[in-house]
């Protein structure tokens, strides 16, 4: 999404990876600053992960450090639910319709972000390294949708078996359907 301003007087901004995040949002309700990495666990998009992701995003975060010389940014973790409409409703303005935002925001609902299951990954290093074969599935991080790079869940079965093979984008996930 490029910078747009919104109606409710806030403003949109594209991070690294083209995921929008409200600008001056209030924290508590998810949103993370630039640079934001799984160890800033004050901040409530980080602290209220669930704990068995932020574990494994903490593994392979010291790994990719310690092996690459690659930081994982995370740009987006667990989201209010009020967050996940705000974004969805921006969406729908963005791409036109409910059925195009689909593609890119779920309802708060269907959101595996409000739940805390799902994290996005900043910096095109980041999530290429975590996105790599070797590197994601040996933590159990397996990116979901073709279309969202950027976009991590945990799937423990993963690190015996890889990683599944991922959905087109959001509206061809069963979970995503009402």
């Amino acid at each position: 999404m490029a910078g747009c301003q919104l109606a409710d007087g806030g403003s949109m901004s594209a991070p690294q990876d083209g995921f929008a995040q409200t600008v001056g949002s209030d924290a508590a309700e998810g949103v993370l600053p630039d640079g934001a990495t799984v160890f800033d666990e004050n901040l409530p998009g980080i602290a209220n992960l669930d704990p068995a992701l932020r574990a494994a995003v903490e593994q392979a975060s010291r790994a990719a450090l310690e092996e690459d010389d690659v930081q994982l940014v995370v740009t987006s973790g667990w989201r209010s639910a009020v967050l996940q409409n705000r974004l969805l409703d921006n969406a729908v303005l963005e791409y036109g319709s409910r059925e195009e935002a689909a593609r890119w925001v779920a309802t708060p609902e269907t959101s595996a972000h409000v739940t805390g299951t799902a994290v996005d990954i900043g910096g095109m290093d980041g999530y290429l390294w975590l996105g790599e074969p070797d590197h994601g599935s040996a933590y159990g991080l397996c990116q979901i949708y073709v279309n969202e790079r950027w976009h991590f869940e945990l799937i423990p079965d993963a690190v015996s078996q890889g990683c599944p093979d991922q959905y087109l984008d959001p509206t061809h996930d069963p979970r995503m359907q009402p």
